[in-house]
């Protein structure tokens, strides 16, 4: 029977790890996307998975490109366009059905995906998504992850 190498003893309990962390981080990412409306911090996340909070933001942001918080406000933003697009809930319902506490916060972070402000996205998209089926609608008008929106070209059409 033949030994392994050095190198390869000690490289396969880390890649065994890497893999049981990206379950975790994907039982996360799937907390995130049923309880987004839920109010979630990432102590609260990382204590789920048995993780610390800033190990989990590390290996969150590593394996899907932002943070636990940026993907949870990303996934509120896109329900919030849902209603907004609806147009039977103000924007401050809007903001607390989607798990939001703060409209300034909601209002920035809303702006800063999408490229206009909550209010001004409800008069557009119910103007352009006026006739289009809603699963049509929601693919054309997701707010852009990973970096800022375009003020001058919202995202609606």
């Amino acid at each position: 029977m033949r030994c392994g190498t050095i190198s390869q003893v000690t490289s396969r309990p880390a890649a065994e790890q890497h893999l049981r962390d990206l379950v975790l981080l994907r039982r996360v990412k799937d907390r995130i996307d049923r309880e987004y409306a839920q109010p979630l911090d990432v102590e609260a996340l990382a204590r789920g998975v048995n993780m610390s909070a800033g190990h989990l933001s590390r290996q969150f942001r590593q394996a899907y490109g932002e943070s636990p918080y940026a993907y949870l406000m990303t996934r509120r933003i896109e329900r919030a366009m849902a209603f907004l697009r609806r147009g039977d809930l103000s924007v401050t319902e809007v903001c607390f059905a989607v798990g939001c506490s703060s409209l300034g916060t909601f209002s920035t972070r809303f702006t800063e995906l999408v490229g206009v402000p909550p209010s001004v996205y409800r008069e557009r998209a119910a103007r352009a998504t006026a006739g289009i089926p809603a699963c049509v609608a929601k693919q054309v008008t997701r707010p852009i992850r990973n970096r800022e929106a375009r003020v001058t070209q919202p995202q609606l059409a």
